[in-house]
């Protein structure tokens, strides 16, 4: 994997499509090496089609799991997943709809469970941003369109899996560094990404006696489909390099993170956070 920054072209249209970008973002790497961490075992993971969902996606199939994807409207990213998935052997479910919408919501962890016969680890990965300048800007339909998508869903997604998720199953929400140190453009997406890690920390103790596992990454700058539908040329030129690495990161090196938090290696973690940020340095 190349360290160099390569910065793809701005998209128009958000969320973005991963087959559109070049350079392409890396979702595994290839010399990663499978452990059986994740035999047997069923994963949902909301905006699974691309960026870090995919990675994630296909680092689970690796490891042995049968994968279902909920994605809001890029079918030839979450074909091109799919085909990804099943090129590791391993089942995988494509779910369309918006995670913003309960019904739909409680439906694909239905068809989930009947279409793959259970449902051992749910990912919240699906988010929407919209960078503004003032406070101003940010008008009250872009307030819940953010706050329904990045923290609603989640509540949604949890409480609909915890009708089928048991001793050993484990929750893993996406959060972010935003969400500990100032993004002054993205004040609504970063309050919701605070909320994720305080949904994560009391949803964790609450299961605990359950022994149903929470816990979160928080990743720093990724190249993923989103960046570079929301940011505009010269943000995207300069992405990452405020990092101690001096570089955004790829998508193949945040899926091991979801990885150990969904295996057995992780057994003694709950209500934390895992930060992949290229060594910004954060509290909490």
């Amino acid at each position: 994997m190349s360290t160099q920054q390569e910065t793809p072209e701005k998209q128009d249209h958000q969320p973005g499509v991963e087959a559109e970008m070049d350079p392409r973002p890396e979702y595994i790497k290839a010399n990663y090496k499978a452990a059986g961490k994740l035999e047997g075992k069923v994963a949902l993971i909301t905006g699974g089609d691309s960026g870090i969902g995919r990675a994630v996606a296909v680092h689970y199939a690796r490891e042995g799991a049968d994968v279902a994807i909920v994605y809001l409207e890029e079918d030839e990213d979450a074909t091109e997943t799919q085909k990804l998935i099943e090129a590791e052997g391993r089942k995988c479910l494509l779910i369309r709809g918006d995670v913003k919408d309960r019904q739909f919501v409680n439906n694909a962890v239905e068809q989930i469970v009947n279409d793959l016969g259970k449902l051992n680890v749910l990912v919240n990965n699906a988010a929407v941003q919209f960078p503004k300048q003032d406070l101003k800007d940010i008008t009250e339909e872009q307030l819940e369109d953010t706050f329904k998508t990045n923290i609603f869903g989640y509540f949604h997604f949890a409480t609909a899996a915890l009708e089928h998720l048991h001793e050993g199953d484990t929750i893993i929400n996406t959060t972010s560094v935003t969400a500990y140190r100032s993004s002054p453009n993205l004040i609504d997406y970063s309050s919701t990404k605070g909320a994720i890690t305080a949904f994560t920390r009391s949803l964790a103790t609450n299961l605990a006696k359950k022994k149903i596992r929470v816990n979160a990454v928080a990743p720093g700058p990724i190249w993923t489909p989103l960046i570079v539908s929301t940011f505009d040329e010269e943000k995207i030129k300069e992405f990452g390099k405020e990092t101690g690495m001096e570089r955004a990161g790829q998508p193949s090196e945040v899926g091991p993170a979801y990885v150990f938090l969904a295996s057995d290696d992780s057994s003694y973690i709950t209500g934390q956070v895992i930060h992949v940020n290229g060594g910004e340095v954060v509290n909490g």
